[in-house]
């Protein structure tokens, strides 16, 4: 990439470009997600078919994220990012359309592949920025994704209410969001290759810098999916509560996630990534301690709602070390996001196993001593952005 210098006024400018494409790609995960029932409906699948049909987002993200390094380098960061936000808006179109569960799981794929490719590139744009800027952003990122999912599912569900025709609600959204995309895409910062740039593999296996990283990643986006998956049923075939109280502990684990990442950019200033992480884990081990051992609905509710305050800045954390920890950021996102990808694939249908098997109790002791490992495995997350020598922009693709 060539050496370019930018004032603070440009990087300012590039950090809310950048935030307002995290709240762009939250906003299409959102509206999905709220129109699942219709999808299913429409597509005449039973809930086990469904099942499998939802598994196939994450398989296209963990096949094309290691695309998005080479697409970056062949044709610049800005326009990379400007291309893969837009196919990635552009393809919440397709599940809606779907009309058995064949042409569901293709165009799942397809969600899932751009989804993918459009999170690294942005992820990557975002450590570049957070580097020169000498100061955290990742966690802020982050958490503008998770206002944009609440803007989505909002939205997505004020059209389920008034009973809206899913293909019609998916291709407005999808409209608006690409413009508002593209339109965010013009203040992210313009990174291009060199003629003599070695342009990285197109497809390859996580670096083993990421690997470490990915494992504390994995650890965090474990209990993020278990909870967001199971804190309804917990409280339901646990601990006997009603449906409306069980609902709320979902919304709980959410909201003090959402809070959580926006401010913890301050935070981890403040304590820097591996502190912030340790403590972040003892908090949620507290959680997860709490939910396994509820006498009463509201403690177990107290406790998915610290497991989401201690695991919230763990993944952007991660992207960001991620960033530094090689001389390929791209790629090394792309292999952490690989991995905490399967993470989140995984993490509901292990949980259900183990309840299987033995019991739901049982399962979140699971994920309370996963939550264990993300203090003692903070170390690996060691990367201060004020004091790290900045990445070079010639090995960012």
């Amino acid at each position: 990439m060539s050496e370019v210098t930018y004032d603070v006024r440009q990087l300012k400018r590039a950090r809310y470009a950048v935030a307002a494409v995290f709240c762009v790609h939250g906003a299409v995960t959102g509206s999905f997600a709220t129109r699942v029932p219709w999808i299913q409906e429409h597509a005449g699948l039973s809930a086990g078919l469904l099942g499998l049909a939802l598994a196939f987002p994450a398989i296209g993200a963990s096949v094309a994220m290691p695309l998005a390094g080479w697409v970056s380098h062949r044709f610049g960061a800005r326009t990379a990012l400007r291309g893969l936000l837009a196919l990635w808006t552009m393809s919440l179109i397709l599940p809606s359309l779907a009309p058995n569960l064949l042409t569901l799981c293709f165009a799942l794929f397809v969600y899932g592949a751009t989804a993918g490719m459009s999170d690294v590139a942005m992820n990557a744009l975002g450590v570049e920025v957070e580097t020169r800027m000498k100061k955290s952003i990742m966690s802020g990122l982050h958490g503008m994704w998770s206002v944009g999912a609440l803007i989505g599912s909002a939205a997505g569900t004020v059209a389920a209410h008034l009973g809206s025709d899913a293909r019609l609600h998916h291709a407005l959204a999808a409209v608006a969001l690409t413009v508002i995309g593209l339109f965010a895409c013009q203040g992210v910062l313009d990174l291009q290759a060199e003629p003599e740039d070695v342009a990285p593999p197109r497809f390859s296996l996580p670096p083993k810098s990421a690997l470490l990283i990915g494992a504390v990643g994995f650890c965090a986006v474990f209990a993020e999916g278990a909870s967001l998956d199971w804190s309804a049923v917990y409280l339901r075939d646990v601990l006997d509560s009603s449906a409306g109280v069980a609902a709320a502990s979902t919304t709980g684990f959410t909201l003090t996630m959402a809070i959580a990442r926006l401010a913890g950019d301050a935070v981890v200033d403040r304590f820097g990534a591996v502190r912030t992480v340790r403590v972040g884990g003892v908090v949620a081990a507290l959680g997860g301690l709490l939910v396994v051992v509820a006498p009463h609905p509201a403690v177990a509710m107290g406790g998915f709602a610290l497991l989401g305050l201690g695991i919230a800045v763990v993944v952007p954390l991660a992207f960001a070390a991620a960033g530094r920890s090689g001389p390929n950021p791209s790629q090394a996102i792309a292999g952490v996001a690989t991995i905490t990808y399967t993470s989140g694939l995984i993490a509901p249908s292990a949980i259900g196993t183990l309840a299987d098997v033995t019991s739901l109790v049982v399962s979140f002791g699971l994920v309370t001593v996963l939550a264990c490992g993300l203090a003692v495995f903070a170390g690996v997350l060691r990367t201060d952005g004020r004091k790290v020598t900045p990445v070079a922009p010639a090995k960012i693709p």
